[in-house]
């Protein structure tokens, strides 16, 4: 990595945050639009409590033994990637005060490193919401269509396997990425993951609302099947709000992203790009929203959560 390479990935998006100027200098915004900052204060609010929800989800899911299922390991993969996109701000924020107190400086291999450990929270959050959502979309498929061999299909040790493989894939990507920051194919492939992610999941809707009707009368003669289907339905539905709020959250800054490559001294693009800390908070608040939707969606969940507030001993059947 390049010494002088500080935060490189921020740098590349053009951060808006004088603060984070001390640690990376952006692009000149040639708008005349006024950049809104955000204090540094609301992100490292947000992101703790991103943090603190998320590992609420993976000790509700350890604890309690009806959760050990796949479909809540890859909701626990999901919020694993959630909570490194609030530590990448946690961490962000804590080097900012360093340096402004003097106890970092602008070069050296310490800063440099750290820098890429940063990024690295960063990128792997992204890429590991990717793939988790994918695969929590070929769960619910399987559930769906497969109803009467999903036990057969996606067993437990299938599970691990395939978050073994999808966080090995992310951090082979991540270490990629980093290495190639300065490569425009690098913000290409990093953007189009996002696309392709989405195109994926919509075929999978698309062929299950073709053929929902149909399967539903083929099972509908199993009455030990309906109470199931009805389950995995709203599983589905619970995939589907998850996805709308990962698109609301992440789309604008994949697009500030693509602005900054490839138009950055458009107006029309560096008067989009005066709103970064705004997408950036939009980011953060994604690690916020997912807990809640999997406490609304699931019952056992919000019991889980409820006894561990209550701090009471589980009896776990």
């Amino acid at each position: 990595m390049r010494t002088e390479r500080t935060s490189e990935l921020i740098k590349l998006l053009g951060h808006a945050n004088p603060s984070a100027r001390n640690i990376s200098e952006g692009p000149i915004n040639v708008t005349d639009c006024l950049s809104i900052v955000m204090p540094e204060e609301v992100f490292f609010t947000i992101s703790i409590i991103g943090v603190l929800e998320n590992l609420m989800v993976l000790l509700a899911v350890i604890r309690n033994q009806k959760l050990h299922s796949p479909m809540y390991l890859f909701i626990c993969s999901l919020a694993v990637s959630d909570m490194l996109g609030s530590l990448y701000k946690i961490f962000e924020n804590i080097l900012i005060i360093l340096k402004n107190k003097g106890y970092l400086g602008p070069l050296g291999d310490f800063e440099t490193t750290m820098d890429d450990v940063i990024d690295s929270l960063f990128i792997l959050s992204l890429l590991g919401s990717i793939f988790s959502l994918s695969v929590i979309a070929v769960d619910r498929y399987i559930t769906i269509f497969h109803a009467l061999q999903y036990h057969s299909i996606m067993t437990k040790r299938r599970a691990l396997i395939i978050l073994a493989g999808i966080w090995t894939l992310s951090a082979g990507s991540c270490v990629t990425m980093i290495v190639f920051t300065y490569h425009i194919p690098t913000v290409i492939s990093f953007t189009a993951l996002f696309p392709i992610m989405l195109i994926f999941i919509l075929c999978l809707y698309i062929h299950m609302f073709l053929l929902a009707r149909s399967h539903a009368k083929k099972i509908v003669a199993l009455p030990s099947t309906v109470v199931h289907q009805r389950a995995n339905m709203k599983g589905a539905i619970t995939l589907t709000i998850l996805l709308g709020v990962f698109l609301c959250c992440w789309a604008p800054f994949i697009l500030h992203l693509l602005l900054i490559t490839f138009c950055p001294q458009n107006p029309y693009c560096t008067c989009y790009m005066s709103i970064f800390q705004v997408n950036g908070t939009l980011i953060m608040c994604n690690a916020v929203i997912d807990p809640l939707i999997y406490a609304f969606r699931s019952p056992e969940l919000r019991n889980t959560f409820r006894k561990m507030f209550c701090w009471a001993r589980p009896q776990w059947d």
